[in-house]
């Protein structure tokens, strides 16, 4: 169960994927975490078909006495104003790998402004966890800067500093999919908390801890789920170890901080329209400054993870997952 006031309140904002859906049961699982609310943005599939994931979930998968989660409809597409590509062959038709949610019940739907409330309900209690396109949180930005200013912390699942990207040689997917609102919210909040692929790309989870948490854990979609993953990952380079889940770590960034070892830097997202450069994360590392804008004292400078503990996250993990306290061993 949870304990109540001492669970810390998130928002999540996703494009709903299986590292997206595991992220979500991480956080049902976890005590420590309350996930108050969920906005659905379009991304890895269509913003329909992630809706009835989500409530498939709610109410199915998740099912639990507390209130659950509030659901609402986020983007439907970038502010670059393109179709959107889906990556059914990544994460499946609906996000969950083989499995089809049933139809959907006629869902209550929250209007997209329950963000508001919601933000007005938790105030400097609340977090906000990104791990999707950044479409919908930039809205917020653009249309309630001052309220923003109230969240706790921020947390985005986005960019490779000087690793590989995963769209382009330079790009990852969220920032990718929509530069433009990546720059707002970079923009605007005075300090994110940027969990990139150096560290995601390492968050590995083995088919041998898959296949424990199915046999220890009480959630039988999370299997099929990750296998599917794996195998679309194991195709793309054979020799990788397990399916990296990126969405799991940046939430488990809101209570295990001290995992992760952080650097402050400025940030830019090249906002070109197409192209390898398109979405690329440029952190500015010179010790000097920026001397072309020194009139421009506005360039906020965010928190990027370059490393963290994995032994800590293969704990943090596999005992939320299971139920069970584990003890560590890379046998």
């Amino acid at each position: 169960g949870r304990l109540g006031k001492l669970s810390k309140k998130v928002l999540l904002f996703g494009d709903i994927g299986i590292d997206d859906i595991i992220a979500l049961i991480y956080g049902y699982l976890n005590d420590e975490i309350e996930i108050v609310g969920i906005v659905t943005d379009y991304g890895n599939i269509t913003r329909e078909n992630a809706l009835r994931s989500v409530q498939f979930l709610r109410e199915d998968v998740l099912v639990t006495n507390e209130e659950a989660p509030v659901l609402i409809a986020g983007a439907e597409t970038p502010m670059t104003a393109e179709t959107i590509v889906v990556l059914p062959e990544i994460h499946g038709e609906f996000g969950l790998g083989p499995i089809i949610p049933p139809q959907m019940n006629e869902v209550t739907l929250e209007n997209f402004f329950t963000i508001v409330d919601i933000i007005e309900e938790y105030g400097e209690e609340l977090y906000i966890v990104n791990i999707g396109r950044l479409t919908s949180l930039a809205t917020m930005y653009l249309l309630y800067p001052t309220m923003m200013e109230q969240i706790r912390n921020i947390y985005v699942m986005g960019g490779a500093f000087w690793v590989p990207g995963n769209v382009t040689a330079v790009s990852e997917a969220n920032f990718h999919g929509d530069p433009v609102a990546a720059q707002i919210v970079l923009t605007s909040a005075e300090q994110v908390t940027i969990i990139p692929l150096n560290v995601t790309q390492n968050a590995i989870v083995t088919p041998d801890m898959v296949n424990y948490i199915d046999q220890a854990g009480t959630i039988d979609i999370i299997k099929p789920m990750i296998d599917y993953y794996y195998s679309f990952y194991k195709k793309r380079d054979p020799s990788v170890q397990g399916s990296p889940l990126h969405d799991v770590l940046t939430l488990m960034a809101v209570n295990r901080e001290e995992i992760f070892t952080f650097e402050e830097y400025p940030v830019h997202i090249v906002q070109a329209t197409r192209g390898t450069e398109r979405g690329q994360s440029i952190a500015d590392i010179r010790t000097f400054g920026n001397l072309e804008e020194e009139t421009d004292k506005e360039i906020k400078s965010h928190r990027i993870a370059f490393d963290f503990n994995y032994r800590e996250f293969f704990l943090d993990f596999m005992t939320t997952m299971t139920g069970e306290r584990l003890y560590f061993s890379m046998g």
